[in-house]
């Protein structure tokens, strides 16, 4: 794993000096500059060659989204965004997603000492994942929506994915090609619940079949996507006719909630016909749910860690011998596809 050589942008210099600092905090991460404007840190960039960049959204001069654009266009490097979780904030977070952005971490403006504590402290294991992401692979794999229509039956295959770190990227790219009446799908997301929002009402208005936040007792029927991302509650499945989704409280699975391996060991243990898939993430959660999912007899897809955004999660299935196959994004929406087609 890479060391993570980080250069700071943002105009304020209280904030240049506290995330700075919290970014020291973290081993293996140093950072090695900081700017207040584009022009400076794109003087910075040529000198220093930082591997990482954390760029705040609202600079005067070149705002973050237009110089974010510069770099992906002229020297692409991982960049973190950090803005607000504001309705604009969310929305430009998804903008900077589609440019390439490897995350977008919430500022934490108007929390109290330990809420601030608790969510900058994530920022240094973000900020190594993104030195060793593979931000290259992402910005040229990129593609228009193809939006074709698929001849599909449902097989009563039930599909389960997980993802986190460039999950909003890879699901963006992925689910425009599902069919109307896709499989009934559950998605453990990994990311700030104000910016899951903001990304499902923009994916309902752009998908050909349905997408919703999870709630408990939500039928899994087929045409829904179902995502799961409210970090105090887990999602279970929970066997029947149809099936339901269960939101529970409990403590953290190998430190994650809700966590994909949970999801994937209730489908095993419900014996029910599955398909599970891990994508682009930060992590090893839902590794062992994949490995339980295989050995149920479930078909089991993780994204290839060379191409994933982000490939810890993908190299953590692959490593438990959980993937039945292991492809690069735009291969692995078809064979799920195709795994849950009757045709």
């Amino acid at each position: 794993m890479n060391d993570a050589r980080v250069l700071v942008v943002d105009d304020s210099a209280a904030m240049r000096a506290l995330f700075s600092d919290v970014l020291e905090q973290q081993r293996n991460v140093t950072v090695i500059g900081t700017a207040a404007n584009a022009d400076e840190a794109r003087d910075q960039i040529a000198q220093l060659k930082p591997n990482v960049v954390t760029l705040d959204v609202e600079m005067p001069g070149m705002s973050g989204i237009e110089f974010l654009e510069e770099i992906m266009s002229t020297n692409p490097l991982p960049v973190v965004m950090l803005s607000s979780l504001t309705q604009s904030g969310t929305e430009t977070s998804l903008k900077a997603y589609a440019l390439g952005a490897v995350e977008c971490f919430p500022k934490p403006l108007k929390a109290t000492p330990e809420q601030f504590a608790k969510t900058v402290g994530k920022l240094g294991k973000i900020v190594l994942a993104a030195a060793n992401s593979n931000v290259k692979a992402q910005k040229t794999s990129h593609r228009e929506a193809r939006h074709s229509e698929v001849q599909f039956t449902w097989n009563g295959h039930y599909l389960a994915m997980a993802t986190s770190m460039g999950g909003i990227d890879a699901l963006t790219q992925m689910l425009v090609d599902f069919p109307a009446e896709c499989p009934p799908t559950v998605i453990v997301l990994q990311s700030e619940p104000a910016l899951v929002d903001t990304f499902i009402a923009r994916m309902a208005g752009e998908l050909k079949c349905k997408i919703a936040m999870a709630k408990d007792g939500a039928t899994l029927t087929p045409g829904m996507i179902h995502i799961a991302a409210d970090p105090e509650k887990h999602v279970v499945f929970e066997p029947g006719t149809p099936p339901r989704l269960r939101m529970v409280q409990r403590d953290p699975v190998d430190g994650a909630r809700p966590s994909a391996t949970l999801l994937f060991g209730t489908m095993a243990r419900a014996g029910v016909p599955a398909v599970g898939a891990i994508l682009t993430g930060m992590g090893g959660d839902g590794a062992k749910g994949l490995r339980l999912l295989r050995d149920a007899g479930s078909r089991t897809f993780v994204e290839d860690p060379a191409t994933a955004t982000v490939g810890e999660t993908p190299a953590a299935a692959v490593a438990a011998n959980a993937a039945e196959k292991v492809l690069p994004l735009d291969e692995l929406g078809v064979a799920l596809m195709a795994s849950c087609n009757q045709g």
